[in-house]
């Protein structure tokens, strides 16, 4: 994945330069199911309410494993069932808080097309992070 949202971007910045103290994250964290991806900038289209699916902070939970070598992996299946008929074609992952914030999004590594009863799921070590 290796987007980094531009506010959390920010965020780390200004909190290593001790300019401002960084926000403290909530978790769990969600992954949210893209039908159009965004940018650093810009939210991605989420995949509406539908079947099986829940977007915002209904959206399936995902686990890391702690980072090393100033990268981390899921450790977690997030599996959707009875998916509505759509393409998917990226994951944003949001944190948990009152006002939920966007942590990192990213493409799918090729889009993927559920038709409506399918199952969606990213296996564990399929979602990654890292700095370069």
């Amino acid at each position: 994945m290796g987007n980094i949202d531009q506010t959390l971007a920010n965020q780390l910045i200004n909190a290593m330069t001790t300019v401002a103290a960084l926000p403290a994250l909530t978790g769990p964290v969600h992954c949210r199911i893209m039908t159009v991806n965004g940018s650093a900038s810009a939210l991605g289209t989420e995949l509406a309410t539908s079947g099986g699916y829940t977007s915002g902070t209904g959206a399936p939970t995902v686990g890391f494993a702690s980072a090393a070598g100033s990268a981390t992996n899921s450790n977690t299946l997030v599996s959707v069932t009875n998916m509505p008929a759509a393409t998917e074609v990226g994951i944003e992952t949001w944190d948990s808080s009152g006002t939920p914030r966007r942590i990192w999004w990213g493409p799918l590594a090729a889009p993927k097309t559920t038709n409506a009863g399918d199952t969606f799921s990213i296996l564990s070590g399929q979602i990654s992070f890292s700095f370069p």
